[in-house]
């Protein structure tokens, strides 16, 4: 397969400061933070920009209210200190989110529990913007919340979290800002081998994926941010090496609204087992999630089984009895793995979201592992890892700023005016310039200017859908996408529709191909890439036709 954005071998020839192997979340953010701080960065990525973990969470940048049970007081004032940055920084993907905890009769942890643990919440978050919690009755719950099932229901607390719609466009944001400093990302860039000297690691070999062929890079740096991958990376060191990861399964369902679904996020325990759950209103439906299992299975194809989906299914329906899901109902589900730390039979519930930077020395020199994080927490990871790097590499870096730029799509200025000037002067229609600008935030202008210079990229990809051709065309020349999977599941976002994207799949499949000039074979094979992904969603549109 020809790429869109050929590997330029004088360029890759250079030596970097740092190589960062992994461009989901955490690997981004330590790219564009090493980046702003002056160092030479090269970030490769097996896949593609955010298609593992990264994409795979609940959605919500949040405190975590439950790491309060386990006394993890840092983590979560670290992560509301995070979240408030997020609002600040990316105000088009990062949102606030009204959060209920119903109290019931049956629950593990008694009214009196959770309201000491918002008391300590809010104490955590005292320089929130965001409210305080409040305490509804059962009638306050019923008129604010849903249609809770009433059974021993004695009220809820009320209180704020955030929640980013598309988690992807996090990562998307952080490796554009590192580019901007000079930063060189490549996706389906494979590492297979750590190149040795002594006990010091000097750079990679790496497969391209899609045209096969073996580069090499030397970098004084290596960050290993693989998340569940990390230790498979690390047997490109070619002697053994402690096991650093012991990943959990989370899986979601993504149904229709239902009669008294949720106004607001509910966080409730699950019945057969008290685990945390939510059901959570997410782009016009409903996301249900999540399940924490061991894993130990194949990393590269990660897919709910049927106990999870029932599972799933049977505590949304007994905290919304209306609500009767079934099968036949999920419009698609995702799964993906946690890459928490390695501690044996631990409760997984109970193995810390805490980042852990792994530096291999005295062992192994030059070399960093990233092992857990929360997406919430990304940013103050980075900051955290550069730091370490500046000291390894005993250089004066500059001092970390991102604690007050803006990601990419946030703008310079007032996002709330930006959005209302977009939305009057744009000439799309309502449902695609709010679309647009929740994407792609204030770099929605370049895609309007695109639109501006071939008005048939105006066109919508499928009536009733807001993602518009140009998004295609804007994802292969401004954001290095290489696929239509590229395009639809980590670009436009348009493979979270209903139909999970196959509805918009041979129309992107026809712009994109008549734009990059691909002939039928890459058409066929783009189409049938993309079908052959999707499957693990489980998505209604397969089931119902058999594809």
């Amino acid at each position: 397969m020809m790429r869109y954005h050929p590997i330029d071998e004088n360029v890759l020839s250079q030596k970097w400061d740092v190589i960062v192997i992994g461009g989901g979340i955490n690997g981004s953010a330590i790219a564009r933070d090493a980046a702003l701080r002056g160092l030479k960065v090269l970030v490769l990525e097996k896949e593609d920009i955010s298609s593992g973990t990264s994409a795979w969470s609940t959605r919500l940048i949040h405190g975590g209210l439950r790491y309060l049970e386990y006394f993890e007081f840092y983590l979560v004032r670290e992560s509301l200190a995070e979240r408030e940055r997020l609002l600040r920084n990316a105000p088009h993907l990062v949102k606030p989110l009204g959060m209920a905890f119903p109290f019931y009769k049956q629950n593990r942890r008694p009214p009196w529990m959770i309201r000491m643990g918002m008391i300590l919440y809010d104490v955590l978050s005292f320089d929130k913007s965001l409210d305080h919690h409040h305490i509804l009755s059962p009638q306050q719950v019923f008129e604010r919340v849903g249609a809770l099932n009433p059974d021993g229901l004695s009220g809820a607390a009320m209180y704020y979290d955030c929640q980013v719609d598309y988690a992807e466009r996090l990562s998307v944001e952080n490796i554009l800002s590192a580019q901007q400093q000079g930063a060189l990302f490549l996706n389906y860039a494979k590492v297979t081998r750590f190149i040795m000297e002594d006990h010091r690691v000097r750079g990679v070999e790496f497969q391209d994926l899609l045209d096969g062929k073996t580069y090499s890079a030397s970098a004084e740096f290596v960050i290993n941010v693989g998340g569940p991958w990390v230790d498979e990376v690390l047997r490109g060191v070619g002697k053994p090496i402690k096991r650093l990861i012991g990943g959990t399964k989370g899986s979601h369902l993504v149904v229709p609204p239902f009669p008294g679904a949720p106004k607001i996020a509910v966080y409730f325990e699950a019945q057969q087992d008290g685990r945390p759950m939510f059901v959570i209103p997410w782009t016009g439906r409903i996301l249900i999630g999540t399940t924490d299992l061991p894993y130990h299975g194949d990393l590269d194809h990660v897919e709910i089984d049927d106990d999870e989906m029932n599972y799933l299914m049977s505590e949304a329906n007994g905290i919304f009895p209306s609500a009767q899901i079934n099968v036949d109902q999920v419009l698609y589900t995702y799964s993906g793995i946690r890459p928490l730390p390695y501690v044996g039979d631990k409760k997984t519930a109970a193995i810390t979201r805490r980042h852990i930077i792994h530096d291999h020395a005295p062992e192994i020199e030059g070399l960093i592992s990233i092992i857990g994080g929360k997406l919430t927490t990304f940013r103050n990871l980075a900051e955290q890892c550069v730091d370490l790097i500046g000291k390894k590499l005993n250089r004066q870096l500059r001092p970390c700023i991102t604690k007050n730029i803006p990601l990419p799509g946030a703008g310079e200025g007032s996002f709330g005016d930006f959005r209302k000037q977009f939305m009057a002067k744009s000439g799309f229609e309502v449902d695609i310039a709010n679309h647009l600008i929740e994407i792609y935030g204030v770099r929605a202008e370049k895609i309007l200017e695109l639109t501006r210079q071939e008005p048939k990229l105006k066109e919508r990809l499928h009536s009733g859908e807001p993602t518009i051709a140009a998004e295609v065309v804007f994802a292969f020349q401004e954001e290095q996408a290489e696929t239509i999977q590229d395009v639809l599941l980590r670009r436009c976002m348009g493979a979270y529709n209903n139909q999970a994207g196959l509805d918009l799949l041979m129309p992107a499949i026809q712009v994109a191909g008549d734009y990059l000039g691909w002939d039928k074979s890459r058409r066929e094979q783009e189409q049938q890439a993309y079908k052959e992904y999707i499957r693990r969603y489980r998505p209604k549109l397969l089931r119902a036709s058999q594809m």
